[in-house]
């Protein structure tokens, strides 16, 4: 059960905040709790914030079982030292506060959700209604919104129990009309009739009005559409050599369907699609394999096995279709090829290669590559030998966090980069410092491209109605979750 959720913005201002629960002598402020919560959050070092009554624990009271911040990082006792010489990265999805409760936060565009509960639930179904109902989530829009966020809130939880979670259920409960912040782009004016703006998506699932409450065009003039989504997110780990030791594919195919009466859809996949890599199957002896798939409960499978077809009523909303995972050998998108060389007993090279294997029509966006330096390193200078076409190409040593960050907007397919860097320590490099550097994080999002090579046939209305044609709208992104070279 929830106790207390709220919404605080990038500077700590309570946005939204609602309390179902309360314990005598807890909370004398409706929002202490926020507050702390936040200092907790903004400068977490496994220490809690310095207020009255709180212990310098990792968010435990006096009285209960102390988890210092030197059991955490290893250290032998000395406390001080080892407080101020260790990081502790970002705060943990789930931490304990000195009011006894556990509190569970998730971050979307800069927003915090959060919730304090007595027990372990998740507060992410509620930020998927507000994204329903808002459209988007952002600051703004949430605070145009309030009288609406509150009421979905009545619905969604009473008495800190959830009640009623799925958006198109909460239709009929739901009397107030979202504003719509800003107005999505008129596809229709754009140069290439068959794309759609990234934008395009972000819509209410309901009819919505301005902010002086007339409705807007786009109520009045809404688009039958569907918006299909294949994302893929890539967990692979490298080895010093570049050979890859470990590899898998999180997949699933999201929609938001604006679709006028709800009509049944059908979706097919590649006839060549095999689930599970011991299925024994001879039908689809070659093509695609995936370890397994789940499936929406509103999937209807009766055309599954002989046609890679589903059948579905779609819910208002967003939602995920299906999800997939494969795992073993796949081409993957970026190789990382690093080397390190000792120059002086206090001076190292470190040189990084990555070459992009994706094909030359497609590209890597926003990719950033970090590589953990040793806590000895008094100086680094960085210079990068790009090839045509790569853009926002940066590199720098950040010393607060003892890293070199390498950031790059366009990260072409069939190119090569490359980033050197001179390390001065402030002693001699030994083996336990050398240990110390690394492993390279590497982040990135590919556009129209997917690793698995899954892909939908068609999507189609199951039923011909005639004078009935919408947009079907189809995207792939592939994503990096964890892509990580050792060094």
């Amino acid at each position: 059960m929830i106790t207390n959720f709220f919404v605080l913005s990038p500077r700590g201002d309570t946005v939204i905040a609602k309390s179902y629960r309360s314990k005598s002598g807890v909370g004398a402020h409706e929002r202490s709790h926020t507050e702390a919560f936040f200092r907790k959050v903004k400068f977490w070092d496994g220490v809690a914030p310095g207020t009255p009554g709180m212990d310098t624990t990792l968010g435990l009271g006096s009285g209960g079982n102390k988890l210092s911040a030197d059991s955490l990082s290893g250290g032998s006792g000395e406390g001080s030292e080892a407080k101020d010489s260790k990081k502790f990265g970002d705060a943990p999805p789930v931490f304990v506060m000195p009011d006894g409760y556990s509190y569970m936060h998730v971050k979307r565009n800069g927003l915090i959700f959060g919730c304090a509960t007595e027990k372990n639930i998740s507060p992410v179904v509620v930020i998927e209604v507000f994204k329903d109902y808002c459209g988007t989530l952002s600051e703004e829009s949430i605070r145009k919104n309030f009288i609406l966020l509150y009421e979905l809130l009545d619905e969604l939880l009473d008495y800190g129990y959830p009640q009623v979670t799925q958006t198109e259920n909460l239709k009929a409960f739901v009397y107030n009309e979202p504003i719509v912040v800003s107005a999505v782009a008129d596809t229709g004016k754009m140069i290439n009739p068959k794309t759609a703006s990234a934008s395009a998506v972000h819509k209410p699932v309901i009819s919505s009005v301005n902010a002086d409450g007339k409705k807007t065009s786009l109520a009045a003039n809404q688009k039958n559409e569907i918006f299909v989504d294949i994302l893929e997110r890539l967990s692979v780990l490298f080895s010093s050599n570049g050979y890859v030791l470990n590899s898998t594919i999180d997949g699933c195919i999201q929609m938001k369907s604006y679709l006028a009466g709800n009509p049944q859809l059908r979706l097919a996949l590649n006839e060549d699609l095999i689930v599970g890599k011991n299925s024994g199957s001879t039908s689809y002896s070659s093509g695609v394999t995936v370890d397994d798939i789940n499936f929406n409960d509103c999937v209807n499978l009766s055309e599954w096995d002989h046609g890679r077809t589903l059948s579905f009523y779609p819910p208002d909303g967003e939602f995920i279709v299906l999800s997939y995972r494969m795992t073993g050998e796949f081409k993957t998108p970026f190789r990382i090829f690093p080397s390190i060389e000792e120059v002086e007993p206090n001076k190292l090279e470190i040189a990084v290669h990555i070459r992009a294997e994706i094909p030359d029509n497609h590209f890597g966006a926003n990719v950033s590559i970090e590589v953990p330096l040793p806590h000895s390193t008094t100086t680094a200078t960085c210079n990068v030998v790009s090839t045509p076409g790569a853009t926002g190409v940066n590199a720098e040593y950040v010393s607060q966090d003892k890293k070199l960050v390498w950031t790059l907007k366009k990260f072409p397919g069939c190119t090569e980069q490359t980033m050197r860097a001179k390390i001065t320590l402030s002693g001699p490099c030994t083996s336990q410092i050398r240990r110390e550097i690394g492993p390279i994080n590497m982040s990135y999002e590919i556009p129209m491209y997917n690793v698995s090579s899954l892909q939908v046939r068609y999507l189609r209305i199951a039923e011909n109605m005639p004078g009935y044609t919408p947009n079907r709208w189809v995207r792939y992104v592939t994503q990096s979750n964890s892509y990580v070279c050792r060094l």
